[in-house]
């Protein structure tokens, strides 16, 4: 049996693992990487990265064809779905190298390429090796969530995991679950010239604003896409080619292709966690403020962590738990001012609360702003005005954002900032935006903030009546 000692280290090289592995090795402390399956994890190589890329490829293939209203003949917009993959396929290619093994070690890391388990609380083996460390870092992050459905063991489905490999185009492809990732795959392939159907038992897109949701729905819908709301599949049966969801009501709905997109499962089976104290919860491995596990030696960040599920999360635990590793300064993790996107057209943008949470959490205080992409005239001249912007206020500060719109998840960066660095409404209202752009649709909002403070007020007008009266 091989032994090594080192500072600290990573199990999972996704991208909270990879971020560590980079700030620490730089900053002088001595890693230990350990991958057992692909370096990037599940954003570059089945999550983020190939879902962008195919809806690129869907938006190419439907901007062709809507190019009349700009005094274009449109054209069809023909689709090879297998060259869309090979497409695919290439962009996980250029950004391979920056999550490669080779640029971690010449960072000075040493990457293991092995899977990992527990023996104490200190150690663990991988292979024929034992790795004791000072601090461990688990990063292991999630997988595609599959129920079990009756008849689901025997018919073929695509998961996140396998659907980028897919290089015939489905015919009808039937999605189980509406929530950001199933929305985004049915737009994409009702653009790449699939039939779509999506099956969701509750609301789709729940979890955000209802109002905003249903201006993407409303879109999704428009362009073919059905979607079955409050709709429980009990049952799957067919074969390749002939697939039937029963659902709880008794309907059959039939398609070509199935793809499982219900949510996520935390990665947690293989690690033995009980040999190292390591406790977890219905959602994950439990942590603390500063995402150290019931192990203090142990720091658990990104979707293992059982909070938000995005790849920028684990980036920002990253950041977190080096400050307390490296330095040993306390260090606390906070979600208020994380923003997430879902990248349907339009998109759909969130940071902080909704203006349901903020009624809840503070009533008769908040004050809700909006602005509409219709007034923007850049969005008036790219033809896209569907759309607006919703910003909760509280005592002059923002507490929420939530955009659906062309770019909303480039707009929703100025109220990320806002909220990580509780900013005012007058701040924002004071940066002066160029002309013509989407961005000002943020600064328009808050120019409604003020609005009737200056121009409702008879307090304002009294004092203007004043001035001009009196003052030479």
């Amino acid at each position: 049996m091989n032994e090594i000692k080192t500072d600290i280290l990573i199990i999972g090289a996704g991208s909270g693992g990879l971020s560590v592995a980079a700030g620490a090795a730089q900053m002088g402390a001595d890693v230990v990487l350990l991958e057992g399956h692909k370096m990037g994890g599940d954003c570059l190589n089945y999550g983020c990265v190939p879902s962008k890329a195919l809806i690129a490829s869907g938006k190419a293939a439907y901007n062709q064809r809507q190019t009349e209203p700009f005094g274009v003949a449109s054209a069809a917009g023909k689709v090879d779905y297998a060259a869309a993959k090979d497409y695919v396929a290439g962009v996980i290619a250029q950004i391979e190298p920056v999550d490669s093994q080779e640029r971690f070690e010449g960072l000075g890391v040493r990457v293991m390429r092995a899977f990992g388990h527990f023996i104490s609380p200190t150690q663990v083996q991988a292979g024929d090796t034992v790795i004791t460390a000072r601090r461990i870092v688990i990063a292991t992050g999630s997988s595609p969530l599959v129920p079990q459905i009756p008849g689901l063991e025997t018919v073929p489905y695509q998961t996140n995991e396998t659907l980028f490999d897919l290089r015939e185009k489905p015919e009808h492809l039937l999605i189980v679950g509406g929530g950001p990732i199933g929305l985004e795959m049915a737009q994409a392939h009702i653009r790449l010239g699939s039939k779509v159907t999506v099956i969701e038992g509750a609301k789709a897109l729940g979890k955000d604003d209802p109002e905003l949701a249903q201006v993407v729905l409303d879109s999704l819908r428009q362009e073919g896409v059905v979607i079955e709301e409050d709709t429980v599949a009990s049952e799957v049966k067919g074969k390749a080619g002939a697939i039937e969801v029963i659902t709880e009501d008794g309907r059959a709905i039939k398609g070509t292709d199935l793809l499982m997109a219900v949510g996520r499962k935390t990665n947690t089976s293989k690690l033995n966690l009980g040999a190292a104290g390591v406790e977890t919860t219905k959602s994950g491995i439990k942590v603390d403020a500063g995402l150290r596990t019931t192990n203090r030696r142990v720091y658990a960040i990104g979707d293992v962590a059982g909070g938000l599920q995005f790849t920028h999360v684990a980036g920002y635990h990253a950041g977190v738990i080096i400050r307390s590793m490296l330095f040993g300064l306390p260090s606390k993790a906070k979600t208020t001012h994380i923003p997430w996107v879902t990248f349907t057209d339009p998109e759909l943008a969130q940071v902080g609360l909704t203006e349901a949470q903020a009624k809840r959490d503070h009533g008769i205080a908040l004050e809700v702003v909006r602005f509409p992409y219709e007034h923007n005239d850049r969005a008036i001249a790219e033809r896209k005005t569907k759309g607006f912007i919703k910003v909760m206020v509280v005592k002059g500060r923002p507490v929420g954002a939530s955009i659906v719109g062309y770019q909303a998840g480039e707009l929703i960066n100025l109220w990320a900032l806002a909220l990580a660095n509780r900013m005012k409404m007058s701040q924002v209202a004071a940066m002066v935006a160029p002309y013509p752009t989407i961005g000002e649709v943020n600064k328009r909002a808050a120019g409604a903030y003020f609005s009737p403070r200056l121009f409702d007020s008879p307090m304002v007008k009294k004092i203007v009546g004043l001035v001009q009266r009196f003052v030479p």
